[in-house]
Formats: structure tokens, sequence, C-alpha cells
């Protein structure tokens, strides 16, 4: 056990839930023996405690680090807004010039307003929906955060949130009161959005969806849930926090042709900077103006200057075409490797958000070995890959050899009953769950 495994087990004593963030957890990939900290982040080259260098084929910063990790050009605009002073009695005009440059490349929007972080950009465009139409309920497709507006969906069932967060998460500290406020419905299935709109249309205040991610749209799905919108004046609202600037400038919407109300952007758009954006119409987005919304650090200067040196470095190099290729790559590659050794195998997502999965009743504990072996030979990885421009063919050749190689083991080591022996440690965990007891 290294420093930063040391580490984590006083983390879990002092910090409630160990990590900020549930995705960074190392009971996710490897208990016991994942990393956990690091020193330093480059590139795709990732430094632990203990000085040990891993290559980062996982998901790179929570898919935050579109372009690597410490891009050159968007630490230079940072540290020149340190220079310059980050917070002020004045504020920054790189603000201007990030709305500009967003409704630039969203057309149809005429606003943008600024948060720091995904779930807090959501539930800041949830208050304007509601402010606009004067509604309270909202039908949501997919997950969207940590926030009472969502988690309200559990309230009157505890499997609401089932495919769409995590099953059975209980919404404890939810008020009750916002009961029947959240209604969810399924991808590509719009007679279950027709269905809460007939039960709940005079009161929907948003419809709110990722355009796009695991699966396409299918038979005009977009198109239709755009006329359920328009039709009831409920405001559609697209999370692009996961999924913008993953396949090309600005949203995924964009190359599906279906323009929401309002979207919402976090992770990529600053290369792992903190910042987040809620842009929209002007008609909707002036409603911010009937409710209270303000925030001192929606504020400070760093924010918006890596966002604009994020967004222009990404537009300058072709960014897009570049990670598309590069996830095409590793999913090609996942398939070819699967082939050579027989391990059942398969991939899906988009190519810059994908994943595979083993077709095994013993799956959990398959990748769990994987993330292992993989980790043995200087790799972090996982059964999702989110590509960054730092990313080159080369450091995927290297990669493909290597999940070859481990491929065969797993293919073996399933084929003789003997997964479980050569784990070193507990099985990964999934899902939301204590990592202590109340009494701990």
């Amino acid at each position: 056990m290294g420093t930063g495994q040391e580490l984590y087990k006083k983390a879990k004593c002092i910090i409630p839930g160990g990590t900020q963030l549930l995705s960074k957890r190392p009971e996710m990939f490897l208990p016991d023996l994942w990393p956990a900290y690091y020193r330093s982040a480059k590139g795709i080259t990732v430094t632990d405690l203990d000085g040990n260098e891993f290559i980062d084929m996982s998901i790179m910063g929570v898919g935050a680090c579109i372009l690597g990790y410490g891009d050159p050009d968007v630490d230079a605009a940072a540290k020149a807004a340190i220079d310059n002073g980050v917070m002020c009695t004045l504020n920054a005009p790189e603000e201007v010039e990030l709305a500009e440059l967003l409704c630039e490349l969203h057309p149809w929007a005429g606003m943008a307003r600024y948060a720091r972080s995904g779930g807090e950009a959501m539930s800041l465009a949830i208050r304007i929906a509601r402010a606009h139409t004067g509604k309270e309920k909202v039908a949501f497709c997919g997950y969207h955060g940590w926030t009472d507006w969502y988690l309200a969906a559990n309230l009157g069932a505890d499997n609401s949130l089932d495919g769409h967060l995590m099953p059975g998460l209980e919404p404890a500290g939810v008020p009750r009161s916002l009961r029947d406020t959240a209604f969810p419905f399924h991808f590509n299935q719009i007679e279950q959005l027709k269905d809460i709109v007939a039960k709940h249309g005079k009161d929907l205040a948003a419809i709110v969806m990722e355009p796009g991610r695991e699966i396409s749209a299918e038979g005009g799905f977009l198109e239709q849930v755009r006329e359920v919108a328009s039709a009831t004046g409920a405001v559609l609202i697209f999370d692009e926090i996961t999924t913008g600037f993953r396949m090309t400038a600005g949203g995924i919407h964009l190359m599906i042709g279906v323009n929401p109300d309002m979207a919402v952007f976090a992770k990529s758009m600053a290369n792992g900077y903190a910042m987040s954006a809620v842009i929209g119409i002007s008609e909707v987005m002036e409603s911010a103006q009937s409710t209270f919304i303000s925030s001192t650090n929606w504020t400070e200067r760093i924010g918006p200057s890596a966002s604009l040196a994020t967004i222009k470095k990404y537009i300058k190099e072709n960014v897009a075409e570049h990670i598309i290729g590069i996830g095409n790559a590793v999913m090609k590659g996942w398939d070819e490797a699967a082939k050579v050794t027989g391990l059942k195998l398969h991939t899906s997502g988009l190519p810059t958000l994908n994943h595979f999965s083993l077709e095994y009743p013993n799956e959990t504990e398959l990748t769990t070995l994987f993330i292992q072996l993989m980790l043995e030979r200087g790799y972090l990885a996982f059964n999702q890959f989110k590509p960054s421009f730092a990313h080159k063919q080369e450091d995927i050749i290297r990669y493909i050899t290597v999940v070859t190689e481990v491929f065969a083991i797993l293919k073996e080591a399933n084929d003789s009953g003997t997964v479980m022996n050569k784990l070193k440690g507990p099985v990964a965990r999934r899902g939301f769950y204590r990592l202590t007891s109340k009494k701990d």
C-alpha cells in the first residue's frame, strides 16, 4: 500500500465519502490499490505521490481535460489572470468576450450566465426556466447532478431514477415538499414524455435531457421533444455538461440540428478549470432578472480566461477531428483485441465518450482485474475512455498492444475460474453507497 492509498484511508475518516466526486472514489476502480492522489499531471502522464508514472487511458479528469493535462496555452491564460488579479470590485471583461463567443458558436442563443460547476449550472437553468414559465414541474431524461430539483424524482418512488442515476438512491435531505415535481422519461421513448405531459403539462416548467450520449436519437425523437416543449410552453434545456465540446465546437445538438431554449456547459469548456455556463434565447434568459441568482465566486477571472483559451485552441487546432479519430481507434482496438483473444466484449457510446462491457456474468470482477493488470503495466485504465488532444496515435498503438496482452489473461482466468484468485484486493464497487457505517 503506497502513500496515496494510505492518505485515502485517512481521508475517509475526515471527509464524508472520502472524495468530493463519486466518480473519483478509488473503490470505483481498484479498491485498496488505486493510487488515489496525484502529485502532477501533464499531457496524458500522471505521477502519483510515490513518483510512479502512469499513462491515462481512462477518463481524463472525468472528461474535463479535453486538451490534456496542464495544457500550456490554457495554463498561460490562467496565470495571466492571476497576475492581473482574479478578484476585484469591478467585473472581469472576459465574461463579455466569453458570452459573445458562446452565442457565436450557438446562433440560436442570445445570452449567457455563468457558474463554476455543472450541478449548480443545472440548478441555475431550472431556476430560470421556472421563473420564466411561472411553473414548477420538470420532466427529465438521464443524469443531471446532485441537487434537490433532480433527486426529488425519488421522493415518490424509490426507483424513479433507476436507469438515470443509480438504482435505489435514497433522497435523504431533499425536502418532502418537492415530491411530484420531477418526472423521468427514457431516451427515445417519446410516449413516456407524452404521458408526463398528459398528466402534468399545464404545470410543466422545463424538459431537461442530454441530446445524445450512449445512443443516438431515433425516428425524429429530438424533433418530437422539441415539438412537445413548444406546444406545452415548457423550456427545453439540453444538458451538454458532458457532451459539449466532445464532438464539435459547442454542443452536439449543433450536429443534430435541433435547438433548445437553453443549454448548459461545464467540464471540457475550460480544460479542467472551474467553469460552467448556461446559454439561452434572450426571452428566457432575461427571466434571470426576476429571481435572485448571484455568487461572489462566479465573478472570479480564472474560469472565463481558461475557457476562452480552451475554446479558441479547440477551434484553431480542430480538436474535434483529432479526438474523434483517437476515440475511434481505441474502440476499433478493443474490438480487434477481443477478437484475437476470444474475449466476449461489446463497445458503445460516442467516439469521444466510449466504453466497453465484458459480456460475462462476472463482468465486475473481470473489469476489476483488467484495471489491476493495466495499472501494473503503467496505465490508468478503465472500461471507459475519454480521449484528449494530448493523446496521439502512437499512444493508442502501445495501449492496444498492452490491452491485447491483458485481454488474453482475462480470457484464460475466466475460462479456468481463477479471476478471484488473481485479484490482489476487493472487487470494484459500482454506484452510490456509504463508505463507512454511521457508527464509524
